[in-house]
């Protein structure tokens, strides 16, 4: 078996913030933009508070089996709720949807570079 490369989204909304925890999310926002959303392995967290109370944690992980598929979407959703109940956020709505990058479809250049037989550049894209 192969290494797997799995792409984690957790999704949720905040509930009832504080005019402080507001604050304190609005000041940190930059950091948080949806520009510079990415998949890591410790998790990228975006959100646009200003704008409606949702956020977005984006987490990479990996596995060999199917089975470690549903411990990677678990091991997400237990370390985006540690971290909003670490800093004392509300939240509500909390769910995952997961991705399994090697199955995920060919673009057009890794079709290309299948059909003649080439190594894909970026096998995890």
């Amino acid at each position: 078996m192969s290494s797997r490369t799995f792409r984690i989204t957790v999704r949720g909304a905040f509930d009832d913030l504080t005019p402080e925890q507001r604050a304190g999310l609005l000041a940190r926002a930059a950091e948080h933009d949806v520009l510079f959303a990415a998949f890591t392995p410790e998790g990228h967290l975006s959100y646009d508070v200003a704008a409606r109370p949702f956020f977005t944690f984006r987490f990479q992980d990996g596995g060999e089996a199917d089975e470690d598929l549903l411990k990677a979407q678990e091991r997400a959703l237990g370390t985006a709720r540690a971290w909003l109940t670490e800093r004392g956020l509300p939240f509500k709505n909390l769910t995952a949807q997961s991705e399994d990058l090697s199955q995920a479809p060919l673009g057009k250049r890794q079709r290309r570079e299948a059909a003649r037989g080439e190594k894909p550049a970026n096998p995890s894209r």
